[in-house]
């Protein structure tokens, strides 16, 4: 990834935890995720960014898309994928639900927010998928492909 395109989704990233915090701080812990996915593609947007929301998101098999029901929760600038949870703990088939979409989305940087939680700095977790710096790193098996940043 170039470092101008890798900083400007750092940038894209720093947006979506300060609005989700702003969020939080306003709504606090205890309604459905769609009412804090609601707020913050409104407090997104009026951060200037691009907001889609429930992207639908096909698989590939055999050489054709094939829709089977999987949706983004929120693509930021066509760059960042969040999945929006309001749940009493992660488990790890959340974790599993934002490598999956990263991965088929082919994204390098997703957010799993969980809104249920006292402080919105718990409730944010990141994830990058790939290599997240300039060198060439094409045939290296000696790195882990999924790495998780928290």
């Amino acid at each position: 990834m170039m470092r101008k395109q890798r900083d400007r989704i750092e940038e894209i990233g720093k947006t979506i935890v300060h609005s989700a915090i702003r969020v939080h701080r306003s709504l606090g812990p205890g309604l459905l995720e769609s009412a804090y996915q609601a707020c913050l593609a409104m407090e997104l947007r009026n951060a200037g960014l691009w907001v889609e929301t429930e992207v639908d998101l096909p698989i590939g098999y055999k050489g054709v898309e094939v829709e089977v029901g999987y949706r983004i929760d929120m693509l930021i600038e066509n760059s960042v994928v969040i999945e929006n949870k309001a749940v009493e703990r992660l488990l790890s088939v959340h974790t599993a639900q934002i490598l999956t979409y990263l991965e088929l989305s082919g994204h390098w940087l997703g957010y799993l927010l969980n809104w249920n939680v006292t402080l919105m700095k718990s409730g944010i977790h990141r994830f990058v998928v790939g290599y997240w710096d300039d060198v060439d790193r094409s045939g290296d098996t000696g790195v882990p492909e999924k790495e998780r940043f928290g």
